[in-house]
């Protein structure tokens, strides 16, 4: 009876997440034209910037968004990125597992600074990164073995539910990642998430939709982080 009740509950939160995530989308694809580019010295707290040029900067100290992952880096992954919606307040949902959680809940606020950006594609899809700066590196460790905790939490789902596959990890960059695969409901491979951490800075970059290499994203966010 209480199983019954934990997948429906995951259920229920999986499907406010979905929903959450395509009016997110659509209101980024809005917001893409015409709106003020983030600044470079962190004034403004968001900004949603084209995709061209194409880095992202709106730098936060210790934690700026040129430590998250670029579109070129997604270019060089088959991705075609359109736009970014960058913030620095940790209020960015970490993951499609994860609910409402946000990197700010994560840390409980403890981060000596935040940054987050939300990609979106020319076709259907989302690149999610939430990171954080933490004060000292055994509380990076503590939060990267949380941010793998609640990945883990859904590598094992009922038939026809989405899931995350097994780990693979990587080091580059003096930094470590676990990335794993994500699956739809009919088994076929549909992105995939991962956690990063480099020295005191920890990050979630999560791909949604688009076919691409999710360990060459991984990789690729893991040398941003690192930088």
């Amino acid at each position: 009876m209480t199983e019954n009740r934990a997948v429906q509950q995951k259920s229920v939160r999986r499907n406010r997440v979905a929903a959450a995530a395509c009016v997110a989308a659509a209101l980024i694809a809005v917001s893409v034209v015409g709106t003020r580019s983030a600044t470079a010295d962190g004034a403004a707290p968001s900004a949603t910037v084209a995709a061209q040029p194409a880095a992202v900067t709106a730098p936060a100290p210790g934690l700026g968004s040129a430590a998250l992952v670029q579109s070129e880096d997604q270019v060089q992954q088959g991705l075609a990125p359109v736009g970014a919606t960058v913030a620095l307040t940790g209020r960015q949902g970490l993951s499609a597992c994860s609910g409402e959680q946000t990197m700010r809940d994560l840390t409980k606020g403890r981060a000596t600074a935040y940054a987050s950006v939300t990609w979106t594609f020319a076709t259907e899809g989302l690149l999610i990164e939430s990171a954080a700066s933490a004060p000292t590196g055994p509380v990076a460790a503590t939060w990267e073995q949380q941010l793998v905790a609640l990945v883990q939490d859904c590598q094992h789902e009922p038939a026809g539910h989405w899931y995350y596959g097994a780990a693979h990890t990587l080091t580059a960059a003096g930094g470590t990642a676990h990335w794993y695969p994500s699956y739809n409901g009919d088994g076929a491979a549909s992105g995939g998430v991962a956690v990063l951490r480099s020295g005191t800075r920890v990050a979630l970059v999560e791909l949604t939709g688009p076919a691409a290499s999710v360990e060459g994203i991984t990789t690729a966010a893991l040398k941003r982080l690192a930088s």
